[in-house]
């Protein structure tokens, strides 16, 4: 790895919390990009955070950046629109001890509310990760609700992010869950690999070689210029110890809504090593509707790029519907 251990944890003390310094770093006039009160207004109510490291991938002086456009407050977050909750994806009442069961033979951890990027899509940005997280209901309880149920086979560790974790807490996670007879799999979604590829250090990598069960690493990567070398030094090292790297992406207006970005987003995933896995509709957030794509759009989009990349390039595209028994896959439109 080309970062010592531990690196991560100044990369993340030193992630950008402020629009205006972030705005400032690219060169950007906060006067030319809107109504700025409101924008202000945006941060206020979900706070800014954002690495360095990713911002320097960004262009300087472009506004219309697609790195830009996820992590950017804008006014139009504090718009209410129909249609549109704080709760998209029905978690909060089947939340318990922070274990939320929604798919047969699952279980998933809400680990932390900590993350490396507060993306301004985000499904859970408005999730009370006081109340209806592990850490607030206590580790042992939810250990014991999934021991409890011999129908779960695979645990997923969420958040937040659950490599926002400090080393000692998710190797005692992992040991938890791996004592667990029932549970065959263990599966991971993180974003922090891709925005503060830091994390992934030696330390890192060798408590995921000695998970004692077989491991799944979903990624979130919308824009193939999130791949840089930090990235796939990083994605490496997943894939040395073991780890099955999947991908799981937004479909954003204004970030990947072509079929040229999403071909590059397929192509720079596959030559990282990671397979484009989902391409996700939004889902339904209050203060995300401006990166809402309709439906038929999305899935002309991938029909299109089905006709044009080699079928490992293409993602599924689905989407997610409170009650249903699994993510509902969306067909595509063929040119």
């Amino acid at each position: 790895m080309p970062w010592p251990d531990g690196a991560w944890r100044t990369a993340l003390a030193e992630a950008f919390t402020e629009p205006a310094e972030l705005l400032q770093a690219l060169g950007l006039d906060p006067s030319s990009l809107g109504d700025r009160r409101a924008a202000d207004e945006a941060a206020r109510r979900f706070a800014v955070r954002v690495p360095r490291g990713y911002v320097a991938r960004m262009r300087r002086g472009d506004p219309t950046d697609p790195l830009l456009a996820q992590v950017l407050p804008v006014g139009r977050e504090i718009e209410r629109v129909p249609g549109f909750s704080t709760d998209p994806v029905g978690e909060r009442p089947i939340a318990e001890a922070g274990v939320l069961r929604k798919y047969r033979g699952r279980a998933l951890l809400v680990t932390t509310g900590a993350c490396a990027v507060h993306c301004r899509y985000c499904f859970r940005r408005h999730f009370p990760y006081d109340e209806a997280s592990v850490p607030a209901a206590g580790w042992e309880d939810a250990v014991a609700a999934i021991a409890g149920d011999p129908t779960i086979e695979e645990v997923i560790l969420s958040g937040g992010d659950p490599l926002a974790l400090a080393d000692r807490p998710l190797a005692r996670v992992f040991d938890a869950i791996g004592a667990i007879g029932h549970v065959e799999r263990l599966r991971i979604h993180t974003r922090l690999p891709v925005v503060l590829p830091e994390r992934v250090d030696r330390q890192l990598l060798s408590i995921l070689a000695s998970v004692s069960r077989p491991l799944v690493v979903v990624l979130h990567v919308n824009h193939a210029r999130e791949v840089d070398d930090h990235v796939r030094t990083a994605v490496g090292g997943l894939r040395a110890c073991g780890a099955t790297l999947l991908n799981q992406a937004v479909l954003l207006r204004g970030v990947n809504d072509s079929v040229e970005a999403l071909h590059e987003l397929g192509t720079a995933l596959i030559d990282a090593g990671v397979v484009p896995y989902y391409l996700h509709l939004l889902d339904r957030v209050d203060g995300a509707a401006h990166f809402d794509v309709p439906e038929e759009v999305g899935r002309r989009l991938v029909g299109e790029l089905a006709a044009r990349a080699s079928g490992y390039l293409v993602p599924r595209l689905v989407r997610e519907e409170v009650g249903r028994p699994a993510k509902v896959v969306v067909p595509p439109i063929m040119p």
